[in-house]
């Protein structure tokens, strides 16, 4: 989130955790996940498992507005895990290791359409202990990279693709979660195919 704190010892990502399974000992602790989606989810359940005393997701958002999947969702909320929804930290406080966040409260103003920002209450600070934090907020191209190829991004710097997953760039193709929308494993499968059959069209 580019937030002061990211560096200190407890801060970690969630695909980070997830995937080396390189766990600290979660025993007796509290931990904020900050995200809302299925690896915010996936990260918090498993950390609850470790017997960590509290776990708390935290979400700039509403809950009709998590892209994680309702059932996953359900299943954390059952199993005890924290939400606290229209909720954005702005701060990893601690001098070396992480002691809790600095959050802020927001509000749901709508902007174009239907879609709704969350902007930030004036005054609505608060602070939550926490032992550790874990990032789970997804990623987004590197920038050095698109700018370097001169590929054409979103408003939400995403990727632009056409039908056939092509960029701005010929022969330059995109996929996943590169492009936006859904960031799951199966809709990724699902456009890496559509990627492949549009580079399989511009072959013959």
């Amino acid at each position: 989130m580019n937030i002061p704190g990211e560096e200190l010892d407890g801060v970690y990502g969630g695909n980070e955790l997830l995937e080396s399974e390189n766990y600290p000992d979660f025993s007796g602790k509290t931990v904020v996940v900050v995200g809302g989606g299925n690896t915010a989810m996936d990260t918090a359940r498993t950390i609850n498992k470790k017997n960590a005393k509290n776990v708390i997701v935290a979400y700039r958002r509403a809950r009709k507005q998590m892209p994680a999947e309702d059932k996953e969702v359900e299943a954390a909320m059952q199993e005890g895990i924290i939400f606290l929804f229209q909720t954005k930290p702005i701060k990893i406080l601690g001098k070396e290791k992480v002691e809790g966040i600095e959050a802020i409260k927001t509000e749901l103003v709508k902007v174009e359409g239907d879609r709704e920002k969350p902007v930030d209450i004036e005054g609505s600070n608060c602070k939550i202990d926490a032992d550790y934090v874990v990032m789970a907020v997804g990623s987004k191209p590197e920038s050095s990279i698109i700018e370097e190829l001169g590929i054409k991004t979103n408003e939400w710097g995403y990727i632009d693709t056409n039908e056939n997953s092509e960029t701005s760039v010929e022969n330059v193709f995109a996929c996943g979660d590169l492009i936006g929308t859904k960031a799951t494993v199966a809709w990724a499968a699902s456009s890496g195919r559509t990627a492949a059959e549009g580079i399989y069209k511009k072959l013959v």
